[in-house]
C-alpha cells in the first residue's frame, strides 16, 4: 500500500517509520522539501531536524505535498490542527479525491499560550471541515486522542483500552481499522462512533488529554471505556 503522510513534525515521523516498518511505500509531504531539508536546529516542541531524523530513514521519500498525494492510495494528515487545510490545499483536489484520509489532527489553537484551546469546537470539528472542503474525500477521523508513540505501540499502554473511528464511509473505516489493526490494535478495542460528526467528541477530549499529561507527568496513558462491546 502506498501512504501520504502530510506533516514532518514527530507524529508524521512515528507513522511514517511504522508503515515503512509494516512494508508500506511511504512518502511524506511538506510545502517546500528543500527548506526542510535545509534546518539544521530543533523546532519549537524540540523536535530534531528532519533531514537528521531521515538519515536513519533512507526509505521514507520527502516530497511536496501535492506529489506524496499524488503517488498515495491512502493519505495521513499528520499536521498541526491550523495547518490541516492550507497543506490539503496544497496537495490539491485532484490528488485526493476518492482517496481515504485518515485525519489524525486536532484544532488545537496555542494563540493565547499554554494549554490551547479548541478552534473549532462545540458545533464544528476539523474532520467536519476537512469533509466539506473536499467532499470526495473519504475522512476518516481516528488516533487523535493520544500520544503518538501509543498510536502504534498499544502495548506501552498494559491493559484494554481504546481507539475511536469517525467517519461517513463504511469503506473507508473498514480500511482505517485494518491499518489500526496492523499496528497492534485488537479490533475489540477500536470504537466506531458514527459519521464524521462524532469526530467533535474525539477532539474534545484534547483539554482533559492535556491536563492528565500535566498531572501524570508523561504521555503513556489511554481511554478505557469499561462495559463496551465493539468488533466483529
Amino acid at each position: 500500500m502506498r501512504y501520504a503522510i502530510l506533516g514532518t513534525g514527530m507524529v508524521g515521523r512515528t507513522i511514517a517509520a511504522k508503515l515503512a516498518a509494516l512494508g508500506h511505500e511511504v512518502v511524506i509531504g511538506t510545502r517546500d522539501p528543500q527548506t526542510t531539508l535545509a534546518r539544521t536546529e530543533a523546532d519549537a516542541m524540540g523536535t530534531p531536524p528532519f533531514a537528521r531524523w531521515q538519515q536513519d530513514h533512507p526509505g521514507i521519500a520527502l516530497a511536496t505535498f501535492a506529489d506524496a498525494a499524488a503517488r498515495a492510495d491512502i493519505v495521513v494528515n499528520a499536521t498541526s490542527g491550523a495547518g490541516a487545510l492550507p497543506a490539503l490545499e496544497a496537495a490539491g483536489a485532484d490528488n485526493l479525491n476518492g482517496k481515504v484520509l485518515l485525519d489524525i489532527a486536532n484544532p488545537l489553537d496555542f494563540s493565547r499560550g499554554m494549554p490551547p484551546v479548541l478552534d473549532p469546537v462545540n458545533t464544528d470539528s476539523l474532520g467536519e471541515e476537512i469533509q466539506r472542503v473536499f467532499p470526495d474525500l473519504r475522512v476518516v477521523k481516528t488516533l487523535n486522542t493520544m500520544n503518538c508513540l501509543l498510536m502504534v505501540d498499544p502495548a506501552r499502554v498494559p491493559g484494554e483500552h481504546n481507539v475511536f473511528v469517525s467517519g461517513n464511509d463504511t469503506d473507508a473505516k473498514k480500511a482505517a481499522t485494518e491499518l489500526l489493526v496492523s499496528f497492534g490494535w485488537p479490533e475489540k478495542d477500536i470504537i466506531d462512533l458514527g459519521d464524521i460528526t462524532t469526530a467533535r467528541g474525539t477532539e474534545m477530549l484534547l483539554p482533559i488529554w492535556l491536563r492528565l499529561w500535566g498531572a501524570l507527568g508523561h504521555a503513556d496513558f489511554n481511554f478505557h471505556i469499561a462495559g463496551a462491546r465493539t468488533g466483529s
